[in-house]
């Protein structure tokens, strides 16, 4: 079986629209947690084009499956302590 390859889109109102300082980052918006690169961009584009009236407000795709194989991030797991 092939490995799954997790990504994450979320979005929310940024300070910069160039930038992404999210304004409230208790209240972002979770649009999903997606098995390929190719339904995580089509969520991200949905979500993104929903929301192309609001000039500060800002949708991104988190490669998980990056973070997660980075050794560097696997000292901060919680399974450490």
């Amino acid at each position: 079986m092939a490995k799954s390859l997790l990504h994450l889109v979320f979005g929310g109102e940024v300070k910069d629209p160039q930038g992404i300082d999210f304004v409230d980052p208790r209240n972002l918006d979770i649009v999903g947690v997606y098995p390929s690169n190719r339904e995580a961009l089509d969520a991200w584009r949905g979500a993104s084009q929903a929301h192309v009236d609001e000039a500060n407000v800002k949708y991104v795709l988190v490669h998980i499956h990056r973070m997660l194989d980075d050794p560097e991030h696997q000292e901060d797991s919680p399974d450490d302590n």
